[in-house]
C-alpha cells in the first residue's frame, strides 16, 4: 500500500516549486489562484526570496503547503492509499484525500500561520531539539519542570523529540536532558512554543475557522498527529485539527501505524527529504522516497 507524506515547516528552500511552475500548465494556475486568494505574490517569494524572507510564518506555512498540494494534483501517478502531514503538513494531506479544497486548505493555512505569530508575540517561548534519550525520559523531564511550560511537542523518531515551551523553561530543560544523557539538546531558531499550551490563543482562532469550513467524504484514510490513527470521519478530522495546535505531533507513532495497517512504500511530497529520512529510522524495512 502507498502512503503519502508531507512535510511541515523547516523544509522550504529559495526555488521552490519553481520548476513545476515553469514546466506544467496546471502547476501555474494553482500557484496564480494561490497569489489571488493570498492578495499577495507569494510565488515571488517562493521562486527568488531570500532564507529571511521565506522563514516570516506568513509565507513559510503557505508556501510549503502551496508546493506539497500542487505537486500531488499534477502528478499522474498519485493514487493514495493513505496520508499523513507532519503538523502543517496535516492540511496539504487533507487536500490530497479530498477532504478539503485546495482553496480552502489555503485560507485554512493562511489562518493558522497569523493566528500562531500572534500566539508567539504574546509569550517569548521556542523549542528545542533533544537526541539520542528515549521518549519516556524526555516525558519524565518536561514533567519535572515546574513553574514553567515545557512539553514534548515533536516524536520524530526514536531518539530524536522536539519539546516545546517558555524560554526560560526551556532552558533549564535542555540542561536537565543533557544531565540525564542526551548526545544533544539544543534550542530551534523558531519563533514560538508550537504544539503547546501556549498555542492556545491560536488554537481558538483556528478552531472558528475550521468549524465554518466545508470538508468533504475523503477517499482515503489520514493518519493524524493527535490520535496517530487512521480516520475518514469528518467530525473527527476536524476536532483533530483543532486539537494540533496545542497537541504534540506523534510521527513516531503515526508512521509505526501506517505500516502496522498495510503501508509498505511511503512518498514524500512537498519541498525536502526531512520525513523519508524519519520514514526510514522509524521502520527501516519499509521503502521511501518523493514524489
Amino acid at each position: 500500500m502507498n502512503a503519502y507524506v508531507f512535510p511541515g515547516q523547516g523544509a522550504q528552500f529559495s526555488g521552490m516549486g519553481k520548476e513545476l511552475y515553469d514546466t506544467n500548465e496546471k502547476a501555474k494556475a494553482l500557484f496564480e489562484k494561490a497569489n489571488e486568494i493570498l492578495g499577495f505574490r507569494i510565488t515571488d517569494v517562493m521562486f527568488s526570496g531570500s532564507d529571511e524572507e521565506l522563514k516570516q510564518t506568513k509565507v513559510t506555512q503557505p508556501a510549503i503547503f502551496i508546493h506539497s498540494v500542487v505537486m500531488a494534483m499534477v502528478s499522474d501517478n498519485f493514487k493514495p492509499d493513505m496520508v499523513a502531514g507532519h503538523s502543517l503538513g496535516e492540511f496539504s494531506a487533507l487536500v490530497a484525500n479530498k477532504s478539503l479544497s485546495f482553496e480552502d486548505g489555503l485560507r485554512l493555512v493562511s489562518k493558522r500561520a497569523l493566528a500562531m505569530q500572534k500566539a508567539c508575540e504574546l509569550t517569548p517561548s521556542t523549542m528545542a531539539a533533544v537526541l539520542g534519550l528515549d521518549d519516556a525520559k524526555v516525558e519524565e523531564v518536561c514533567a519535572s519542570v515546574t513553574g514553567e511550560v515545557v512539553v514534548p511537542a515533536n516524536y520524530n523518531c526514536p531518539g530524536q523529540l522536539v519539546i516545546s515551551g517558555s524560554v526560560k523553561g526551556i532552558e533549564i530543560a535542555c540542561e536537565k536532558m543533557k544531565e540525564a544523557g542526551a548526545k544533544r539538546a539544543l534550542v530551534l531558531p523558531v519563533g514560538g512554543a508550537f504544539h503547546s499550551p501556549l498555542m492556545e490563543p491560536a488554537r481558538q482562532e483556528l478552531a472558528a475557522a475550521i468549524e465554518a469550513t466545508h470538508f468533504s467524504q475523503p477517499i482515503c484514510p489520514v493518519y493524524q498527529n493527535v490520535t496517530t490513527k487512521g480516520s475518514v470521519n469528518i467530525d473527527e478530522i476536524k476536532k483533530n485539527l483543532i486539537s494540533q495546535l496545542t497537541a504534540p505531533v506523534k510521527w513516531t507513532q503515526s508512521v509505526q501505524n501506517m505500516v502496522a495497517d498495510g503501508a509498505v512504500n511511503f512518498i514524500e511530497c512537498g519541498p525536502g527529504k526531512v520525513l523519508q529520512g524519519l520514514v526510514k529510522k522509524i521502520s527501516p524495512e519499509v521503502s521511501a522516497g518523493s514524489l
